[in-house]
């Protein structure tokens, strides 16, 4: 059967539905992801929440799924005006929407999702918010059943969101300004791919992301890597790239690309622009390099000059937010001076606003605290200053959007990861604050650490008031900062 959750696996990994399919089971890992698992249960709550909130519905949410086909076949024959966890059914495509609500005489699909309705809107760029495509392609099977039982004959659905709001998807939209396909027409092209890969009737390859982590079959696929010598593995080396190689020059393995001849191929590109899209010669260079040092493993390489300011105060910055709630609940420093080193947090003690609001402006304070202009602040990646525009967008009264913008603007505010990912090249294949920091040599305390398992452990701990998990999400935090300290005084050396 082809369902909504192949149609979103295949958008999220379009190896996994093969995989979920035809892999090899012993490889599957049985246990679920703690994250994954926190995710199932903060959906199901939210569920049941907002189902409170509709009114009388009929629900169908018990029984075996042919009782439950026949029952929804029979409710809508009759007319309900909603119904919850109904089953629909035609030919090989199975549906359960969480509702199906009749509005002046047209049933529509709705799904509650926990998360934001539509497409984040950037916090620096005024874009218009769109659908999301995961969601998309699952409404879409839901009216693609319904038009094929002659119930509908229209191609509108609607998202129930985290936030309660019913979010409209018209799926014959335009996905973007930059491209003709529709979200309709992403579903018909999506279902097809899907069908051929529950057939076996076609295959795909795996490829390494840092998606794959929260997946079990990450240990399979990352095992088929390194026994392929996939080139996958090297850093943004993923699946589009390894493809196009593939395709156009059949190179697939981190050998085949220590051997390119990049002007030859640079040569050949100027001649046919489809050849090796969007593969520029810069990234060509940066592959072979990767390559080079991860097969051979040899020592990192720094491309350009690197100052670092001179100040008496380096802080090592890093946060803990929740994004199925949109919550930060962690504002973590290392302080490094003459003085010595320090460990300082600014924790949330309860899923609030005051306490949310508290913790942030506490940061600041800290932040005022300091000698001016005898500070430098490093962190790791933009999530910290994207965060934070949102933080002041919620709490405008803390400190204005030009503040902020002129805090992350100041050139002793550095973000590392920019200078990791332009200037410098490891023998590694991901270039994360946890592989890099751990390649350097730096360990962190807890066994599993994780950033999805710090929201998990925050969860607990507002459950239980438990010192020692919160001890756990603190001393976590306090090593990420730590790490990011290893990672600057790594590109030092490399200086040198």
């Amino acid at each position: 059967m082809i369902t909504a959750s192949k149609l979103y696996n295949y958008l999220q990994c379009n190896h996994k539905v093969w995989r979920d399919q035809h892999g090899p089971k012993e490889e599957l890992i049985d246990e679920v992801n703690p994250f994954v698992e926190l995710l199932w249960e903060k959906g199901i709550q939210h569920e049941k929440e907002l189902v409170k909130t509709i009114g009388a519905y009929l629900d169908l949410s018990e029984g075996s799924l042919e009782e439950r086909i026949s029952k929804t076949e029979e409710a809508l024959s009759n007319r309900e005006q909603i119904i919850y966890q109904g089953v629909i059914k035609h030919g090989n495509l199975l549906g359960i929407p969480d509702l199906l609500v009749l509005e002046e005489g047209i049933y529509y699909p709705i799904e509650i999702k926990s998360g934001m309705g539509l497409e984040h809107v950037s916090s620096e760029k005024a874009t218009d918010p769109k659908p999301k495509k995961g969601y998309a392609v699952q409404l879409a099977i839901y009216i693609d059943i319904l038009t094929k039982m002659n119930l509908i004959n229209h191609r509108t659905a609607y998202v129930l969101d985290g936030n309660y709001d019913k979010v409209e998807y018209n799926l014959d939209l335009k996905m973007g300004v930059r491209t003709e396909q529709s979200y309709w027409e992403l579903y018909l092209s999506t279902k097809e791919t899907v069908q051929q890969l529950v057939a076996n009737e076609i295959s795909n390859l795996p490829a390494l992301s840092s998606a794959c982590k929260l997946c079990n079959w990450y240990n399979s696929c990352k095992s088929w890597a390194k026994e392929t010598n996939d080139m996958t593995q090297l850093y943004k080396s993923g699946r589009n790239v390894r493809d196009t190689m593939m395709r156009d020059l059949g190179l697939s393995t981190v050998d085949d690309v220590i051997g390119l001849s990049v002007p030859g191929l640079i040569a050949r590109k100027k001649k046919d622009k489809e050849f090796l899209y969007r593969i520029g010669e810069k990234m060509l260079n940066k592959l072979t390099i990767r390559a080079n040092l991860f097969k051979n493993g040899l020592d990192p390489k720094i491309h350009k000059p690197i100052k670092f300011p001179q100040v008496e105060y380096e802080l090592f910055f890093d946060i803990e937010d929740d994004p199925t709630q949109e919550f930060v609940y962690m504002h973590g420093v290392y302080e490094r001076s003459s003085k010595g080193e320090r460990f300082v947090d600014f924790t949330a003690k309860d899923i609030s606003d005051a306490e949310e609001k508290k913790a942030w402006a506490d940061f600041w304070k800290y932040i005022d605290s300091l000698p001016q202009d005898d500070y430098a602040v490093y962190y790791y990646s933009h999530h910290e200053k994207t965060t934070y525009l949102k933080l002041q967008k919620k709490y405008s009264d803390v400190i204005t959007k030009e503040a902020v913008l002129e805090f992350f603007a100041n050139p002793t505010v550095i973000d590392l990861y920019r200078y990791i990912d332009s200037s410098t090249d490891w023998p590694i294949g991901s270039y994360s604050l946890k592989e890099i920091a751990t390649y350097l040599g730096f360990s962190w305390r807890d066994e599993t650490p994780s950033g999805a398992l710090s929201i998990k452990w925050f969860n607990d701990y507002i459950k239980k008031k438990d010192d020692e998990t919160l001890k756990r999400i603190l001393e976590y935090n306090e090593d990420d900062c730590k790490a990011t300290m290893v990672v600057k005084d790594g590109i030092e050396k490399l200086l040198t």
